[in-house]
């Protein structure tokens, strides 16, 4: 199944550095058939959309999470990886896209990854802040959190990741 894993940068270096990453408890998101179902139109490539676009803003979730930890090096970006893997299940219960990974996921199974550009950086440090209070119905931090996702992430083969991480 393809799957489209949030990530950070940080989970973008392990992933190169261990040949292995492990989702945030084990949550990606997917073309499930509860998201089919949900839309009456839209083909493979749409749905897809859709479940990047979910992947994309569970990234943000991921960042103000790590507001915990030490302050990183690497700038504020969301991150996608996108990998076939085998194993996952659907999870309609949290919501449409998501599925739940049986085990970490290797870099030989990672199709891609979809990493903002420098000019988003802005918009996503201002979602990280907004993004609890815009899962809570604040509709300006809602706008906040859109602006952020309304930046197209650029996409990078799985082999121009070392060089990506390097040049940050």
């Amino acid at each position: 199944m393809r799957v489209y894993v949030p990530a950070t940068l940080a989970m973008l270096q392990r992933l190169v550095a261990d040949r292995s990453v492990t989702a945030v408890n084990g949550t990606a998101f997917a073309v499930t058939p509860v998201l089919r179902e949900a839309y009456a139109q839209g083909d493979d490539d749409e749905l897809a959309e859709v479940a990047l676009r979910e992947a994309a803003l569970a990234s943000i979730r991921l960042l103000a999470g790590a507001g915990e930890e030490p302050p990183s090096e690497l700038p504020p970006r969301r991150a996608v990886l996108v990998a076939d893997v085998d194993g996952a299940t659907a999870r309609p219960d949290l919501d449409d896209a998501v599925v739940r990974l049986s085990g970490p996921i290797a870099i030989d199974d990672t199709i891609a990854a979809y990493v903002d550009n420098a000019d988003a950086e802005t918009a996503v440090l201002a979602a990280v802040d907004a993004v609890d209070a815009a899962d809570l119905g604040d509709e300006d931090a809602e706008l906040t959190v859109g602006d952020a996702q309304d930046h197209d992430l650029a996409w990078y083969a799985t082999q121009e990741l070392p060089f990506l991480l390097e040049l940050l």
